[in-house]
């Protein structure tokens, strides 16, 4: 990007106050649902895509495929290659990003309202008509290959693809999105057409955008861009309930540090108790400093720079987990106050003080995630994933002040689980006794 023009998308990030947005639901003529942010004070939009599915959806032996594809979608598309895609995105002073999760294939463009009919045009051919030309197949390839190969010696990344192979079994959340080094290296191009088929199509798209841009022009925009995918895809993966027993599963790494990663179910992101799980958990390990395990594990005992905790609610099963690192002669020590910390909030709950602190963070954060368009429209088109309603960006905050210090305690004897608190600990742990799981 020209660096005048980097300047001046780094200056269109102006938005409304959260109070004053207003949400306005978008149905075209080709059949899609989107949501619109309209703000006309700066000639910018960024615009957000989502497809449900993600790499979960890889066939077997194709681990990979919907990664390496999804790495491939600018580079080269239509009559251009990849030199020409890039060129042709920087004249336009465009910006394009697209990123492949376990649950989702996320499609973000920037682009100026001047020449929004040019970048989105580009847009459209990398989403419809991909090249996978064989030099760019190579060339991405390498690059996901030498990731595979980097995670093969990092302890976090071991001790997550672990965690998620013990508590998913032979659920597709158990396999690494990325791949493997086998079964990358083995990909074809016909492997990346059908998994550009299976995964990116008409009936699992969600769609958002905030900017300078009306609805009329926005139903339009859409038609145009996506009206050419395929009608459906793959078979999403089936629900599964996660069941783990307390305990700790090593997996044996020479590194000065182990990591952990703990945890069990979880609670579903619809659940009438999620906003009381959530800042009970703001409470436990998702607060920072503020949080139990911070000053149980680092401040009083000086066992670690960081541990947290997080909810992890995805489309087919519910995680409560979290993370801790510690010297190889520590971590079982960091374990035993982590298991104290579970099993105490799960028997008597939080503190009033607590709560209250809780919900002032929370609340007092939320309008700052609002601080530009391109957030804005990330925000919104989680939130149709989420099956919210528009008005939650403002309910929301009054939900979580709602809360009462007996809804949030019986929440907490409800979704703390000390026994099936199960932990996979990567590294060299001493006086850490290993048991079944």
């Amino acid at each position: 990007m020209k660096p005048f023009l980097a300047a001046a998308f780094a200056l269109f990030v102006a938005s409304p106050a959260l109070a004053e947005m207003q949400i306005q639901q978008v149905d075209t003529p080709g059949g899609f649902h989107a949501w619109l942010a309209q703000e006309d004070s700066i000639p910018f939009t960024s615009l957000e895509i989502r497809f449900r599915g993600g790499t979960s959806l890889d066939a077997p032996g194709k681990e990979g495929a919907i990664n390496l594809m999804t790495g491939l979608l600018e580079e080269g598309a239509g009559e251009m290659d990849s030199a020409a895609f890039a060129e042709a995105s920087e004249s336009l002073a465009a910006s394009y990003r697209y990123r492949a999760s376990t649950d989702s294939i996320a499609v973000s463009a920037q682009f100026l309202t001047e020449n929004r009919d040019e970048a989105v045009d580009l847009l459209r051919q990398s989403l419809i008509e991909p090249r996978f030309d064989d030099d760019a197949i190579e060339r991405v390839r390498q690059q996901v290959l030498s990731g595979i190969a980097s995670d093969a010696k990092d302890p976090d990344a071991i001790a997550s693809h672990a965690f998620d192979s013990l508590v998913f079994g032979d659920h597709p959340y158990a396999r690494a999105s990325d791949g493997i080094i086998d079964s990358v290296t083995a990909l074809t191009r016909a492997d990346l057409i059908a998994a550009h088929q299976a995964a990116m199509t008409r009936d699992r798209v969600y769609i958002s955008a905030a900017g300078d841009i009306s609805a009329d022009e926005l139903s339009a925009l859409i038609d145009n861009l996506l009206a050419d995918l395929p009608e459906s895809g793959a078979a999403l993966p089936p629900d599964m309930q996660v069941s783990t027993t307390a305990g700790v599963t090593v997996v044996p790494f020479e590194t000065p540090q182990s990591v952990a990663i703990f945890g069990h179910e979880g609670i579903t992101r619809d659940d009438p108790d999620f906003f009381a799980a959530y800042v009970l958990n703001t409470i436990l390990g998702g607060g920072g400093f503020e949080a139990r395990l911070m000053n149980e594990v680092r401040e009083k005992r000086g066992l670690t720079y960081g541990v947290y905790s997080y909810l992890m609610p995805m489309d087919h099963a519910e995680l409560y987990v979290g993370r801790v690192a510690s010297a190889n002669d520590r971590i079982a020590e960091a374990v035993s106050v982590i298991r104290d910390e579970w099993a105490k909030m799960a028997q008597s709950g939080v503190t009033q003080a607590e709560l209250t602190q809780a919900q002032t963070y929370l609340t007092g954060a939320y309008p700052l995630r609002f601080d530009g368009n391109g957030p804005i429209a990330r925000i919104l088109v989680g939130m149709q994933m989420d099956g919210l309603t528009p008005d939650y960006v403002l309910t929301r905050n009054d939900k979580i002040e709602a809360l009462t210090l007996d809804e949030v305690n019986r929440v907490a004897s409800r979704i703390l689980k000390p026994e099936a608190l199960r932990f996979v600990v990567i590294g060299q742990p001493e006086g850490l006794e290993e048991t079944p799981g």
